[in-house]
């Protein structure tokens, strides 16, 4: 599955457009996390275990929205964008959205 943040794949045509997909991923912190975090924001550096439940949540939702346009019969996403929110009462939650337009491509 080819995604890109383009409208097109370059050496390819598009053949067939499919619906938008989306990947989501909503992520909650723990509270050792937090702690460790609120220590690196007052000393200064960065935030590892933050750093590393980003990564991961975003992996997830290209994953999810990937698995999504395949369901459709597409083998590539063109225009895609990834957007992230905090959540929460205490913002202590992480959503990640992935989306783009499935397409077939030859």
């Amino acid at each position: 599955m080819i995604l890109t943040t383009t409208p097109s794949v370059e050496g390819h045509r598009i053949i067939e457009y499919k619906p938008i997909v989306f990947g989501e991923v909503v992520s909650g912190v723990n509270v050792v996390k937090d702690m460790f975090a609120g220590a690196r924001n007052f000393f200064g550096g960065r935030s590892q275990s933050y750093e590393e439940e980003l990564m991961n949540a975003h992996e997830q939702a290209l994953n999810e929205m990937a698995q999504r346009a395949q369901q459709y019969g597409a083998n590539a996403v063109v225009g895609m964008d990834i957007d992230y929110e905090t959540l929460g009462e205490g913002l202590n939650m992480l959503m990640v959205t992935a989306s783009g337009t499935a397409v077939v491509i030859s």
